[in-house]
């Protein structure tokens, strides 16, 4: 036998190659937007009592809600809020 085998005979050796941890890929690093203040589509999740209530006002709801969240990240209370006292 002048010529090795090209699978292993060692079924030791073969299953440590069979089951060696994979490598996963970094995940990718996301970049800031270039420009502060641009906006970014997203898709979210939100109950529907609270898009109608951004909505019963008319066009604009997208702004009245990134407004509202632009005030809670702000610490500002929201207009309409309620406050407990």
């Amino acid at each position: 036998m002048a010529n090795s085998p090209r699978r292993p005979t060692n079924p030791m050796t073969a299953a440590e190659a069979a089951f060696k941890p994979v490598k996963k890929p970094a995940a990718p690093v996301r970049e800031p937007s270039a420009a502060p203040g641009v906006r970014e589509l997203v898709s979210i999740r939100i109950d529907r009592a609270v898009l109608d209530y951004f909505q019963e006002d008319g066009p604009g709801w997208q702004d009245r809600i990134n407004d509202a969240l632009r005030q809670v990240i702000e610490g500002k209370p929201t207009a309409g809020g309620s406050e407990d006292e």
